[in-house]
């Protein structure tokens, strides 16, 4: 007997998908919007509220 005729059904491998950034860029982000938190928080204390020492 002869298997040509036979159709074998194997299951879809899952797609991937594409990463957008990779580790080395996330850990750049991460720290970018940590120093920019710092400098945020500095200006808001050195010109926004007003001194309270006499």
């Amino acid at each position: 007997m002869s298997d040509d005729n036979i159709i074998k059904v194997k299951p879809r491998k899952p797609k991937r998908k594409p990463r957008l950034a990779g580790p080395k860029q996330g850990k750049a982000v991460i720290w970018l919007a940590v120093i920019a938190g710092v400098i945020l928080v500095w200006v808001y204390y050195q010109f926004i509220v007003p001194p309270s020492l006499p």
